[in-house]
């Protein structure tokens, strides 16, 4: 499940991404964010981060850096 997420955003920086105008209001971009977040935390709590990482991209909503947060346990490991 986790490569199927990341394909669809590897789609989306190749396809889409690069016909619209650039708008992204945060460093790194959504997708970016999103890849980072489903190879850290797995398909699951990767996929709820990117979830509402696209969410607050918004005119309303913040801006700037806005890293994928570590992992809780560090030694846990991770399911797909």
């Amino acid at each position: 499940m986790k490569r199927v997420l990341i394909l669809l955003a590897r789609f989306w920086q190749l396809g889409p991404s690069r016909i619209l105008p650039p708008t992204c209001r945060f460093q790194p971009t959504c997708s970016q964010y999103a890849i980072e977040a489903l190879e850290k935390h797995g398909a699951i709590r990767g996929g709820w981060l990117a979830t509402k990482r696209i969410l607050r991209c918004h005119p309303w909503g913040g801006h700037g850096h806005d890293p994928v947060p570590a992992r809780d346990r560090p030694h846990a490991p991770q399911t797909d």
